[in-house]
């Protein structure tokens, strides 16, 4: 098939479901080799479109047109790839390529030659012999990869296969897609993440069943009508407090009153993103207006580049009234009816965690961690899967006792296992503690009476949750019929109903869309104004920008702590962006010559972690001895993905 020629026709493609269209007459087109994404809140369409694409489900009306056939004619040809792939558990790595291989008849030579190549691509060489059943949730996902690979089908169709794992895993699994590309797959993605959608080729951004827009990552964010500030202040000790807290309400207020080119706003960890309409004269100005008419101090305002998130809430916000950022949100919660804490106490601390190890047996998960967790600080924890992360939070919790050290609570001195402090703790678990059976209003006063709560704050706190979360229509349904995304909602609501002093949340977000997102992160925000503490795991970057502190964890040990600022400008060494026309080409080329981890994919361009600045001229030389002529070499500030895996993978580091 011809380059220019499309491998997948769609045009008029509806999907109904009772009454309700899932898909609402959508029209687009994906050529060969080219990485397409589809993005958009949940309900939006994409996994509809992607069963449409792979031929397991009639549609309504419309055509569909893959290598000129209906999909069910070529099915030999497709790869399809969901979070629920099946995998023997009982077979080893190299036993499940094996038989997904037998069952669609690959000669052995053919077999024998793909295996090495992907199994070294993924990185799985080392876990060949390795039982599917005992692997990681990450690795999982790259095997399951594999398996749908492993007779080379020209069109792979992923739908969120990249939920739960983590920045090095990612870079490889994108890295893989790259290169597969490269050599000619046409791939389609669906993804919740979009950061992932900024390294494909062209996106669809996808509401209500229909196209918003569509076109490369860089066409879509030089389409947002607003211009993109970062407001940090200017003293790192206010970045959280009450006076970056009072800077956040007074920007929510210019918003509320239309009376500002400021449009919307994104708290983050220790800044914040502010939008401000395009057709303002000095955006800066404004901003810093704002600051003054509320007697706070000046702030450190600098332009920054806009990201598919920002694109997507605002045109969502735009075209619909839906609203990404929700000002006010958290004022409608009770008030504590006593308080969190013991305000003329001089101790700030909530957890102290004082040279804790775990050993289980001959392996130490946790090694003489050491430090303090603040009244409304939101601590994130990060490394890579084996890190220590789950153990700690066990830990934390008093779910574990540690082999060795202590960890205590507030000043009393309390132990994490004493009753009286599994009162003040919420959690809320990746795995969902929640009964299936059970209606969302059953679960909810389920566990406000195991807390104890009184039955007036506990229906209160009930309605509010309902309300704020939009589960009202739905209180009535069992938790076994909710999506992912609406268990999460449920799951946070349980943790939350007594108020506790300090939230540990594993995941929190995992199957949210971008609005929930945002929306959920408000909420935490608000909690964490008035004293609670908080402990996220996250795979996320964007989401551990949220976060005041964090805890990065390699092999046990505690690598390095900070805001996410200070963790971006402790990295050692230099970022810089490669811009070449062929990209994807270029990271194949890079590959063959430095080590894979320091090479992230970004679709239009390609990221990499030098050692050292003056690397660039042999880096330069390097890409013109193989014909790769880049547009540019630019250094640039660490992302939190770089700084992670710069932490988690360099050989010195280790």
């Amino acid at each position: 098939m011809k380059q220019n020629q499309a491998i997948i026709q769609v045009k008029g493609l509806r999907q109904y479901y009772d009454k309700f269209a899932a898909v609402n007459g959508i029209d687009f087109e994906v050529y060969p080799g080219e990485i397409f994404g589809l993005i958009g809140t949940n309900g939006a369409g994409k996994t509809s479109t992607i069963k449409a694409l792979a031929g397991v489900q009639k549609v309504t009306s419309g055509m569909i047109r893959v290598m000129g056939q209906p999909p069910a004619m070529v099915r030999s040809s497709l790869g399809y790839l969901t979070q629920q792939f099946s995998l023997y558990s009982d077979l080893s790595v190299e036993e499940n390529l094996r038989y997904y291989a037998k069952m669609r008849r690959l000669p052995e030579q053919i077999f024998q030659s793909r295996r090495k190549q992907y199994l070294q691509w993924l990185a799985l060489k080392p876990f060949a012999d390795r039982l599917a059943g005992h692997l990681s949730g990450g690795m999982k996902q790259k095997l399951a990869l594999c398996c749908a690979l492993i007779t080379q089908p020209q069109i792979l169709l992923l739908d969120e296969v990249s939920t739960g794992i983590d920045a090095v895993f990612r870079r490889e699994i994108w890295s893989f897609l790259a290169k597969i590309a490269q050599q000619g797959t046409t791939i389609v993605v669906a993804t919740h993440y979009l950061d992932e959608a900024e390294r494909c080729d062209r996106v669809a951004l996808i509401h209500n069943g229909t196209i918003q827009q569509i076109g490369p990552p860089e066409d879509l964010r030089a389409s947002m009508e607003l211009s993109c500030f970062e407001v940090v202040p200017e003293d790192p000790m206010l970045a959280s407090g009450p006076i970056f807290a009072a800077t956040e309400q007074a920007l929510q207020n210019a918003i509320a009153s239309n009376y500002t080119p400021v449009v919307d706003l994104k708290p983050l960890g220790d800044r914040m993103i502010v939008f401000v309409s395009k057709q303002a004269i000095s955006a800066e100005e404004a901003i810093q207006q704002i600051l003054h008419l509320h007697q706070l101090p000046s702030a450190r305002i600098q332009a920054a580049n806009p990201t598919l998130e920002h694109v997507m809430a605002n045109h969502l916000q735009r075209s619909s009234g839906v609203k990404a950022s929700l000002p006010g949100l958290f004022s409608t919660v009770s008030q504590r009816s006593s308080p969190p804490y013991n305000s003329a106490s001089n101790v700030n601390w909530i957890v102290k965690v004082d040279q804790v190890s775990k050993v289980y047996g001959t392996f130490q998960a946790v090694r003489s961690l050491s430090f303090t967790i603040s009244r409304g600080e939101i601590l994130g924890l990060l490394g890579a899967n084996g890190a220590g992360k789950t153990t700690l939070m066990k830990l934390l919790c008093g779910l574990l006792r540690p082999s060795s050290g202590k960890i205590c609570y507030t000043s009393e001195h309390l132990l994490p296992h004493s009753p009286s402090v599994k009162q003040r703790i919420g959690y809320m678990s990746q795995k969902l503690t929640l009964y299936p059976d059970l209606t969302i209003l059953e679960n909810l006063s389920f566990f406000g009476r195991a807390y104890g709560v009184p039955r007036q704050q506990r229906n209160a706190r009930i309605d509010w949750i309902l309300q704020t979360f939009d589960l009202t229509q739905s209180a009535n349904q069992r938790l076994r019929n909710l999506s992912g995304g609406n268990k999460q909602r449920v799951a946070f609501g349980a943790a939350i109903l007594h108020e506790p002093d300090i939230l540990f949340l594993d995941e929190p977000t995992s199957g949210m869309d971008i609005l929930v997102r945002r929306q959920f992160w408000q909420i935490l925000q608000g909690f964490a104004r008035q004293g609670t503490a908080m402990v996220v795991t996250t795979h996320s970057m964007e989401e551990a920008e949220y976060c005041t502190n964090l805890l990065f964890m390699r092999l046990g040990e505690l690598i390095l702590q900070g805001s996410p600022a200070a963790i971006k400008a402790q990295q050692t060494g230099t970022l810089v962006e490669i811009l070449s026309a062929s990209p994807k080409n270029t990271l194949y080329s890079l590959e063959q010559k430095f080590e894979p981890w320091r090479m992230v994919f970004m679709g239009d361009r390609i990221q990499m972690i030098l050692d050292q600045p003056s690397h660039m001229s042999q880096l330069r030389n390097y890409l013109g001895s193989v014909e790769v002529q880049p547009h540019q070499i630019t250094p640039i500030p660490f992302s939190l993905e770089a700084a992670f895996l710069n932490i988690a993978q360099h050989p010195k580091k280790r």
